[in-house]
Parts: C-alpha cells; structure tokens; sequence
C-alpha cells in the first residue's frame, strides 16, 4: 500500500483541493483496507468503487492504463525502479495528460478538459 499512499499523498499536496475529490477505483484489498480509508478520510477524499467484476464502471482508468503498458510498459525492461519511475511519471505528465485525446472528454486532452472544466465551475 505504500505505493498508493504515497501517490494520494504527493497527489493531494500538488493539487490542494479545496472542495471534496473522489477517487475511482476498484474493489482491490489495498484500497478497501481500513488504513487506505483512513487515509482518504484525513484528505476529505470520497472513494468510488467499480462494481465487482465489471471493469466498465472504471472505464476512463482501465484506459489509461491499458495504454499505459502498451506505450511504455511492455516489452521493455528498466535497468532500477527509479528510471521506471521517471519513465512512468514523463509518460504521465508530459505526454498523456496535455496531449492525449480522449472521445470521453469531448477529443480533449485531459489538460485542456481540466481547464476548461474549472473555467466554468468558477463561472458559475
């Protein structure tokens, strides 16, 4: 679960949110555990589980994911875990986020979807 922690953690701390977030996931033992919630809880964090067995629910993570291993993932072998790290956190933030179109964000990356989102909250 230190993994997960310490991505809700860093998460939380570089986007300091300030209304209630929620976090999709699925019904895994490390997220349902009572030390993960507590940890939620003290990030005014609300989980949203997927049903059990049905991967559809999270459709938008599995995705992600997915295109996550083909693209950098598979078929490569990293020399340490630090440089499988960076491989993963370049991926993540320089090309997935402000590039990556998504038909679910009306062909938006999720950058410019985020944006547009709170331009319009704050409009409000």
């Amino acid at each position: 679960m230190s993994g997960e922690r310490s991505a809700i953690t860093a998460a939380y701390w570089r986007r300091k949110p300030h209304k209630q977030v929620n976090l999709h996931s699925d019904q895994g033992s490390q997220y349902s555990s009572r030390q993960f919630r507590k940890l939620l809880d003290a990030y005014h964090i609300k989980p949203s589980m997927s049903r059990r067995g049905n991967c559809h629910d999270n459709a938008v993570a599995e995705s992600f994911f997915s295109n996550l291993k083909k693209e950098k993932i598979r078929r490569r072998i990293y020399p340490n875990r630090a440089e499988a790290k960076q491989a993963v956190f370049h991926y993540i933030e320089m090309v997935y986020n402000p590039t990556r179109r998504h038909t679910n964000n009306g062909r938006m990356s999720p950058n410019n979807f985020e944006r547009e989102y709170f331009k319009q909250v704050e409009g409000v």
